[in-house]
């Protein structure tokens, strides 16, 4: 090769191809507002939507909307589940006297990580007298998902709240263990501006070995936390103790009231068992059936 020649011999030495940065990945944002009142001043007027907007992934369908107070929606994310990155917030405002169910089209799922957190942001507004019960289908990580989310309510003096959360670690038709993973999650209810009901959830790391542990979940993959801040729920225990002790033997469970709301939670080895016996207590507990998309 000749000095300061870009050629060996006869043949060409190719130009070095320029420096590509790694490519931007598209995360993705979705979005949904619902603002929700009743249809006229009658004590059992239906609610209707006032407002809605979507964006992203994220939509929201209403099955039935007939004479029933109750309106109904179901959350849908078009994308399939949540990635890393991924951001997905919903907010409903339940003016007062209105009442509203919002849950899923199916389980949620959190698609593996290879650094960045994806977020989930769900926050509630539930004026006077009215009533929100948010009860999603259940969340399922998979091995290395990072996962924040948090969930804030803003609460009447008199406003019913209903919320029951499944998480589920690891996908159970693979008997897959969560080796590495993050699971944040953190509730702010506030009823007449004053703070009644916080709760944080961390782990991080090892997640299934965390939770063999006897003293977080005994080797729990599955967990549940259903909580009533409706008035009167904090009476309610013993109804909801005896609840407790129909369902199925390897769901461990127990209530505690306070300060106004009740909470309960559950711990399986599973889904299945988990799943079922949270829709019977809530079936039984709100005295009407789960929403169609549970069934199904």
């Amino acid at each position: 090769m000749k000095r300061g020649s870009n050629t060996f011999g006869d043949r060409a030495i190719p130009a070095a191809e320029p420096h590509r940065p790694a490519p931007v990945r598209q995360r993705s944002h979705g979005i949904v507002r619902l603002r929700a009142a009743p249809a006229g001043t009658a004590a059992h007027a239906p609610t209707r939507i006032v407002d809605l907007a979507e964006s992203g992934p994220l939509r929201l369908r209403f099955p039935r909307q007939g004479s029933e107070r109750m309106l109904e929606g179901v959350l849908v994310n078009t994308g399939g589940g949540v990635a890393c990155g991924d951001r997905f917030e919903v907010s409903v405002v339940v003016e007062a006297g209105g009442a509203c169910l919002l849950t899923t089209t199916a389980a949620e799922k959190i698609y593996r990580s290879d650094l960045p957190d994806a977020e989930i942001l769900n926050r509630a507004s539930v004026g006077s007298g009215a009533r929100l019960d948010w009860l999603p289908q259940e969340t399922i990580l998979f091995d290395r998902a990072r996962l924040r989310r948090r969930f804030e309510a803003d609460l009447a003096r008199d406003a019913a709240l209903l919320v029951a959360e499944i998480a589920v670690l690891g996908r159970a038709a693979r008997d897959e263990s969560l080796q590495e993973a993050l699971f944040e999650d953190r509730w702010r209810i506030r009823r007449d501006s004053r703070l009644a009901y916080a709760d944080d959830l961390r782990l991080d790391g090892p997640v299934s070995a965390l939770m063999a542990r006897t003293a977080i979940g005994g080797g729990a993959r599955a967990l549940a936390t259903i909580l009533d801040f409706a008035p009167g729920a904090e009476a309610r225990i013993d109804e909801a103790r005896a609840l407790l002790g129909t369902l199925p033997d390897s769901v461990e469970a127990g209530a505690s009231a306070w300060n106004g709301h009740l909470a309960v939670r559950m711990l399986a080895p599973t889904v299945a068992p988990l799943r079922e016996g949270a829709a019977r207590f809530l079936a039984a507990w709100r005295g009407q059936p789960m929403p169609r998309v549970w069934q199904s």
